[in-house]
């Protein structure tokens, strides 16, 4: 057995029996479960539940991981936070119980106060959803007025956007006026507007909160499953994403504020629930209340309530009990009645692409509806492949460069899209415009005009082709950024170039047999539920999700009539997407960035058994023999969650385990009476005091520390686990990795006769999954990685040239480089990091992550891996 022992002396002693379950003291809180006459003599239920509390703030102060640095991230270990509630529960339970027992009666305070522990939940879920509410009607009004601003200006009141100037007004709007009224410098303005809007959300992303950037849905689906990042869901990291949102999204990038709305409403519920004592320290309560948060942000997003909660139950959350979807729906309930309240839009929409169909479609469309369908499938696994591409030639040459990326993606986006109509615009006002039938006034630059048809469809096919690219290059960038929408707009802008061709084969045929079902005095065919469907289709395809689709497409038109439509294109959709991997671009960024998050839906066939995928170098701690200098040494040199407690001696033999909390939590209790030398001894089992004493003097306790504060034992026998998870080292490999996503502990002891062999946790599986799977796709990456090399090489040569053409035609006095050498450093460090030169198949940032590198330098991180 290859494992590395503490190398502390220690003589044998007796070995001792383990204790059941029912007295086992669950890491230092124990002495509440320990037995049904309560807790032990000279402890108290309050002292029980301030030690509790106590332990829970070391834990939020020093968050690391098993073989991770003390940095940014830990896992909750969802066994040891029930064993935790479980203990407050009974101990909460037995002092009332004293109380009767005694005579006492519950005054009327008590029982007040047990009402409000009652209600609890539901005053926090109202709060929260009001708040997520107010903030989405923020967010549409600012972000509709920053949008219009670059086209022009309103003469009566400057803060108003275009609807709101020119309300009432018709088609015509002497109101609302252009900059300048002469194109080209129109034109300038435009792009001058949205490289001042892109660098300030990149700014303030950078300079205050580099967790804002990106969609968030990756990380929050990991935090939900207990994967914790400090600082992701603070309130600097919320107030930076509410501004910043509205700038990139009026800048012009191919980015949305669906999944950033799922970032900032998590935010909301973390920082409110902070306030209360319920959900301050309970992980598992605040995974109920992220799982409510999430339901909500989709909801205002979409304005779709029950869409929201479907979205947080198929996508977002790996436990989802009843009481959960109860609170989700309330959540999302709140937030959405705050937001149609607010009315933003002054039209009773929720959100601005919501529309009404009054005419029904015919069995002939299905066809058609099946290739909205195939779109949907093959957009999505496009778009995911080349936009993970995409990343890692971001991740790997522009990090440094993150606020250069966003301006420059910027220009060249106003640049390209002011030419087309439907891509100057923002995506949400192109797909209500797309989204309209053909009757009224609902006529968007003639694209219901018979005589503009083919340029219409020229207009949309380009619109599409160059949003898919712009989406592929856009999504990551250092703002705050989503998909959804942009997706959506690409599936509409498909989707309506279809509706034109079918509405073109109808009138050029109409007495076919084809079309035999199609009413003579009513429109046969309308373009805009095609842009609709494709909508649908577009993110159903981009995020893999099926159910919840069909719930917010169906709210956002409240027709019952295109229920089924949608079901066929989504599921042929699916169907299309599964043919090319699993997952979604959220699954995909998961993966991607090397998160420890192991999913539900996804299934393994591995056939080997843990045995091969264990950690043999442990470092465990005898039962006796160490003495406290000894013990913080090791908690000095070794950064790891817990440590195996192992019987004094060679043999190895498995005692139990103790958390890395607990014992900083005890050792500074010890410390704080310092009579306790650091040559004292620690036992980690208590001493057989009975039969053979261990010693002629007690142990220190803590509950009788300071009349026996000039002792020489400590007994940490109180802090210990008993019982934690343990295995054989034959069982399969799969059954290990549903035991981490069915139970989720922090770590899995492996067992073979009661001898300790390894450890197993979820980054060990992990690692061997990524392993496997890039074994299988070497030569994929391989050649990616020479195409990175060569772009790169291209980037340089381009950017070398500009910098001295400006150089040439200022006389001298623009210098946009600091010389051949920074040039040359420059390329120099990117073959430092390219993957040719590694020795790993394994993608550089799942390296550094399972290495237990990845967050040696915090801040590098956090401009990184935001995606």
């Amino acid at each position: 057995m290859n494992s590395r022992s503490s190398s502390f002396g220690t003589s044998p002693v007796r070995p001792h029996p383990r204790r059941s379950f029912s007295s086992r003291l669950s890491i230092a809180y124990s002495s509440a479960e320990r037995g049904e006459n309560g807790a032990p003599p000279g402890v108290s239920e309050p002292q029980i539940e301030e030690e509790i509390d106590e332990i829970r703030r070391y834990e939020l102060d020093d968050p690391v991981g098993y073989f991770e640095p003390v940095d940014l991230r830990y896992e909750i270990d969802w066994v040891q936070d029930a064993a935790q509630e479980q203990a407050r529960r009974s101990a909460r339970r037995r002092n009332k119980a004293q109380g009767f027992g005694r005579g006492g009666a519950i005054g009327w305070r008590h029982r007040l106060y047990d009402s409000y522990e009652a209600g609890q939940a539901w005053i926090v879920v109202t709060l929260i959803g009001a708040a997520i509410g107010l903030n989405a009607a923020f967010l549409n009004i600012v972000t509709e007025w920053l949008s219009d601003i670059k086209l022009g200006y309103c003469t009566t009141a400057f803060y108003l956007n275009e609807s709101f100037c020119c309300w009432g007004e018709g088609n015509g709007c002497p109101h609302w006026k252009r900059w300048t009224g002469f194109a080209p410098a129109d034109y300038i303005l435009y792009i001058s507007f949205s490289i001042l809007f892109a660098f300030t959300s990149a700014i303030l992303v950078k300079s205050f909160a580099p967790y804002a950037a990106g969609s968030g849905i990756s990380e929050i689906k990991c935090i939900i499953a207990g994967f914790v990042m400090k600082g992701f869901l603070s309130f600097w990291t919320l107030l930076i994403k509410s501004i910043g949102l509205p700038l990139a999204i009026a800048s012009g990038l191919s980015v949305g504020k669906e999944g950033p709305s799922v970032h900032y409403a998590v935010c909301t519920g973390s920082v409110i629930s902070k306030f209360f004592d319920k959900y301050k320290r309970n992980a598992s309560k605040r995974r109920e209340i992220m799982s409510a948060c999430a339901a909500a942000g989709v909801a205002v997003a979409f304005g779709s309530p029950i869409g929201g909660v479907i979205f947080s139950l198929e996508e977002m959350s790996s436990y989802f009990p009843l009481k959960t979807m109860w609170r989700s729906y309330f959540c999302a309930l709140v937030a959405t009645a705050i937001l149609a309240a607010m009315n933003p839009f002054r039209t009773g929409q929720l959100v601005m692409f919501q529309v009404k169909y009054d005419r029904s479609w015919h069995f002939f469309e299905v066809i058609f509806y099946i290739i909205l369908g195939i779109f949907g499938g093959l957009y999505g696994a496009f778009v995911m492949k080349w936009n993970l591409r995409a990343q890692a030639f971001r991740k790997k040459f522009l990090t440094k460069y993150a606020i250069t990326e966003v301006v420059i993606l910027a220009a060249f986006t106003a640049v390209i899209c002011y030419p087309n109509k439907f891509l100057r615009i923002d995506m949400t006002e192109s797909m209500e415009m797309l989204f309209w039938e053909c009757e009224g006034d609902h006529d968007y630059d003639g694209l219901c005009e018979v005589k503009n048809r083919w340029s219409k469809v020229l207009s949309l096919a380009i619109a599409t082709v160059v949003r898919m690219f712009l989406v592929i290059i856009s999504y990551g960038c250092k703002v705050p950024a989503g998909i959804f929408v942009p997706s959506m707009a690409i599936g509409a802008s498909f989707g309506r170039m279809v509706g034109i061709l079918v509405q073109a084969i109808y009138e050029a045929h109409p007495n076919s047999r084809f079309f035999a079902s199609c009413e003579p005095d009513v429109p046969c065919i309308t373009p805009g539920t095609y842009a609709f469907l494709g909508a649908g289709a577009a993110l159903s395809g981009i995020m893999h999700i099926t159910v919840s689709v069909v719930v917010i497409m169906f709210e956002l038109t409240g027709a019952l009539t295109y229920i089924l439509p949608t079901m066929i294109v989504v599921g042929v959709t699916k169907a299309v997407s599964e043919r090319f991997g699993k997952g979604g671009i959220a699954d995909r960024m998961i993966w991607f960035n090397g998160f420890p998050f192991l999913d539900n839906k996804e299934e393994h066939l591995f056939g080997v058994p843990v045995q091969q995928v264990m950690n043999h170098n442990i470092v465990s701690m005898p039962t006796t023999g160490l003495r406290l200098r000894d013990v913080e040494k090791i908690l000095a040199e070794n950064k790891f969650s817990g440590f195996p407690i192992t019987e004094a001696g060679n043999n190895n033999t498995s005692v139990g385990f103790v958390g890395r909390t607990e014992l900083r939590y005890a050792i500074d209790r010890a410390k704080k009476d310092r009579s306790v030398p650091q040559s004292a001894k620690c036992h980690f089992t208590p001493p057989l005091s009975s039969t053979t004493p261990t010693s002629a003097v007690p142990p220190i306790s803590f509950e009788t520390m300071s009349s026996t504060s000039g002792q020489m034992n400590i007994d940490f026998s109180r802090f210990i686990d008993p019982t934690p998870l343990s295995v054989h080292p034959q069982l399969p490999l799969e059954t290990v990795m549903e035991i981490f996503k069915k139970m989720g502990p922090r770590v899995i002891m492996i067992e073979h006769r009661g001898k300790l062999i390894g450890l197993v946790t979820v980054k060990d599986c992990l690692k061997y999954q990524f392993k496997v799977e890039a074994g299988e796709n070497h030569r994929d990456d391989f050649h990616a990685a020479e195409g990175q090399e060569r772009l790169w090489t291209f980037i340089n040569r381009a950017g070398t040239w500009f910098s001295d053409e400006a150089l040439r035609l200022s006389g001298g006095r623009i210098k946009l480089r600091t010389g051949d050498h920074g040039r040359r450093r420059l390329e120099d460090d990117g073959a430092r990091r390219s993957p040719l030169t590694s020795a790993s198949n394994l993608p550089l940032e799942q390296q550094l992550m399972l290495d237990g590198t990845a967050d040696d330098d915090p801040d590098g991180v956090e401009l990184e891996d935001r995606r």
